[in-house]
């Protein structure tokens, strides 16, 4: 799923943006689900990111923070981020603790990737069909059928944009 986020970001869909504090996030879910990597292996990916995508790297949010209101106020964070680096849009799986109230005054959405995804395909199908073969033929271990790649994007939350995908490829 990052991969194939970075790679729309890279080919100028849009712009991602995160932080330092969003990465810590992200690394230590990992490293608590998936006991099989390090953290050396997810902080060089971190560093690959910020690489791949020039300027996603939000600073000077925090001052945001103490006077937002979230469901969750961990994810005050997300929100300060946002506002900060001018974004339109949080994409996140978690849009409970997103409500629309607590982001319209800043004129901010909350959308599940799979639907802001989508709304991408819907534009450009060549664009984001483009960007999911470059993904596959860039995994080597293993090495991965379009069938399977399929598979683990539609597993990953993905399964509007992959059916969308299946039958652009198929040619319906």
């Amino acid at each position: 799923m990052r991969d194939f986020l970075l790679q729309l970001s890279v080919t100028g869909l849009f712009r991602a943006r995160w932080t330092k504090d969003i990465h810590n996030e992200w690394i230590a879910n990992l490293l608590e689900s998936r006991p099989d990597l390090n953290l050396k292996q997810l902080e060089r990916t971190r560093d690959l990111m910020n690489l791949a995508v020039p300027d996603s790297l939000v600073t000077g949010y925090e001052s945001h923070i103490p006077s937002l209101d979230l469901p969750d106020p961990d994810d005050r964070h997300v929100l300060a981020a946002a506002i900060e680096g001018n974004a339109e849009t949080i994409v996140t799986f978690n849009l409970k603790d997103f409500p629309p109230a607590s982001l319209h005054p800043f004129g901010l959405s909350a959308v599940h990737p799979d639907s802001f995804v989508l709304s991408f395909f819907n534009q450009s199908p060549i664009s984001v069909s483009d960007s999911a073969k470059m993904v596959r033929n860039r995994l080597k271990n293993p090495a991965m059928s379009l069938d399977d790649y399929f598979e683990r994007l539609s597993g990953s939350g993905f399964v509007e944009t992959v059916a969308g995908l299946r039958a652009f490829e198929s040619g319906s």
